[in-house]
């Protein structure tokens, strides 16, 4: 079963509209008990991380969520906050993270651009993933992004795409089974549902 974390900080009946659209069947997951038959787990994000980390420990799911990741290798997808989470800290609030990931996220230059970056964004793939191929970013694609604040991962191995806002920033990373977007996939068109489409044709590795 696709399972599709609800909590309050975050964007799951969007996501799930997007799964359902794209044929497939998912429940959410809303404590502990949900991620027992789960195949994939989706974590989507708006708001602050701060939210999302106080939200997630009063559902007490980051434990469970771990074992499902780590021991079970289940495929997993962060989108947007859901994917900031998953490292060590963030300028937002000053706010610790899952620290499943090495790096930290901070806010973009004001004096440079505008924030929130809000609006459609080219992402180039440079990662070679069981969901995209190498030679990807040779044909980037607009994805939907709203966002102040951006990764910047100890380990540059693990980034997966890449966009520009008055520089490269990181878009999406991958390490092993745990896959997460800085854009929001479920709102990114046909080049969105044909990577979430990718990510729910995984199949756990153990």
């Amino acid at each position: 079963m696709i399972r599709i974390i609800d909590y309050k900080a975050g964007n799951a009946p969007s996501v799930m509209h997007a799964v359902k659209h794209l044929g497939y069947k998912a429940e959410y997951a809303r404590g502990p008990k949900d991620f027992g038959d789960a195949t994939h787990i989706i974590l989507p994000g708006v708001g602050t991380a701060k939210a999302t980390m106080d939200s997630l420990k009063a559902l007490n799911i980051p434990p469970k969520l771990e074992k499902s990741i780590f021991k079970k290798k289940t495929p997993f997808l962060g989108i947007c906050v859901g994917m900031q989470v998953l490292f060590e800290h963030s300028e937002e609030d000053d706010s610790p993270g899952l620290g499943w990931l090495k790096g930290n996220i901070v806010k973009y230059d004001t004096q440079k651009v505008r924030v929130p970056q809000m609006g459609w964004n080219q992402a180039r793939f440079v990662k070679d993933t069981p969901i995209t191929p190498a030679d990807a970013g040779l044909q980037p694609k607009y994805f939907y992004f709203v966002n102040s604040y951006h990764v910047r991962p100890a380990d540059e191995s693990i980034i997966w795409a890449v966009s520009d806002y008055n520089g490269d920033f990181v878009a999406g990373i991958q390490q092993e089974n745990v896959y997460a977007t800085q854009f929001h996939i479920e709102k990114s068109g046909e080049a969105g549902l044909s990577l979430l489409k990718s990510f729910l044709e995984l199949e756990k590795t153990s």
